[in-house]
């Protein structure tokens, strides 16, 4: 009997097979589909790696073992699939599921460009079935919370913000081959690190209206950026910073958000629960220690809800069962996208691009960068044995 041996199937349980059996599928996915046996059953799994699936559906107790997505989805037939391949493969394998007529779930970065993500949405139909992605971070009650005060105006009008993913990956992350590529990974930290972060900042303020970035490969050897900084303009006229890094020892996830009446703010690293958030009011909306705890203790969230694939995946079948387009999907989950396509055009323009700007056409569209601009120019430059300066 296998360790993680599954319930016994049921009708009402939604059948999912999984597209790829590494890290992300066994640290993520399948802890999470154990928690929700009561309403999944894991009825096929497939990988390139054959040795791996054995592996991985011997240990989860998974019936069937298959050599492609193709057979998965024909011998299998369930009805969510899950993605968990490197970014290249997703559009391939998003939209082969939806065409089976199965929901996907796609792990992040959903695709390689705004054109395929554009493909993928011309596969869905009305009712269902829908392709979504994990941003797993906008489904904790302190998002849930602080975004219902946004809408309805408890904290005042949103000025600033900063949306921080300091992170550390060593030279060693970058020896798998596919990573730190843009025809593998679309991109550097901004598209596979802090596109949480950055989601999860669309998600509280709502849409962006310009971005103004600059990007560098700094000390990873990388064809991608290591580091993006960003100034962005929202329509609601907030301002905010936003930085991404692979380079930062001490690693955090920082969001703060200023508003006129409170400064509210979290700190965590890969998730977060009710203590990582922090409600401050602003002096003219509390004076006095007690006036401001009770202040604060109103805007605290009535559950504690951690940001977790379980929350996500729990709303994305309820999403099935009622037949209604899922949240992060559709233009919620593009608009992540568009703005990662223009934090890229900024740094390698020079120009503040605006969300009108972005069209349906051309090198920004059809993927994240023009092969013409080189990140690590500079750090290249004075490694290169040409650069060294003559000794006197």
């Amino acid at each position: 009997m296998s360790t993680h041996e599954t319930a016994p199937s049921t009708p009402e349980r939604v059948r999912v097979g999984l597209v790829g059996a590494g890290g992300i599928a066994t640290v993520a996915h399948l802890p999470t589909l154990k928690s929700l046996e009561s309403r999944v059953e894991v009825v096929g799994i497939t990988d390139l790696d054959p040795h791996r699936v054995r592996q991985v559906a011997e240990e989860w107790g998974i019936p069937g073992r298959y050599d492609s997505v193709d057979e998965l989805l024909s011998s299998a037939t369930p009805d969510l699939l899950i993605v968990c391949t490197p970014p290249s493969a997703h559009r391939d394998a998003v939209i082969k599921g939806l065409r089976s007529g199965a929901w996907v779930w796609c792990e992040k970065p959903p695709v390689l460009s705004l054109a395929e993500y554009d493909e993928i949405q011309a596969e869905e139909t009305s009712g269902g079935p829908y392709a979504s992605f994990v941003v797993q971070h906008r489904f904790g009650s302190g998002a849930a919370t602080l975004k219902q005060q946004v809408q309805d105006g408890d904290l005042g009008r949103p000025l600033v913000a900063m949306c921080n993913t300091l992170w550390f990956r060593p030279h060693s992350y970058y020896e798998v081959p596919w990573r730190g590529r843009w025809d593998t990974e679309g991109g550097g930290p901004a598209m596979g690190h802090g596109i949480h972060q950055m989601d999860l900042l669309l998600e509280i303020l709502g849409d962006w209206s310009e971005v103004t970035a600059k990007a560098e490969a700094l000390d990873r050897d990388v064809e991608t950026e290591d580091v993006s900084f960003a100034i962005v303009r929202f329509e609601n006229g907030a301002l905010a910073s936003v930085v991404n890094s692979v380079l930062s020892p001490r690693e955090t996830s920082y969001l703060r958000f200023d508003f006129q009446d409170a400064t509210v703010e979290l700190e965590h690293l890969y998730g977060y629960d009710n203590s990582s958030w922090t409600w401050t009011p602003a002096e003219h909306r509390a004076q006095g220690d007690d006036e401001r705890r009770r202040v604060m203790e109103s805007w605290l969230p009535a559950e504690d809800v951690p940001s977790s694939h379980k929350q996500q995946l729990s709303e994305l079948l309820d999403a099935m069962t009622a037949g209604v387009r899922p949240r992060a999907s559709g233009h919620d989950g593009r608009r992540t996208l568009e703005f990662i396509s223009a934090l890229y055009q900024s740094a390698e323009t020079g120009r503040t691009i605006r969300r009108e700007d972005l069209a349906n056409e051309g090198i920004y569209y059809t993927g994240m960068h023009d092969s013409n601009f080189i990140y690590g120019s500079s750090r290249l430059a004075e490694a290169s044995p040409s650069s060294t300066k003559p000794s006197h």
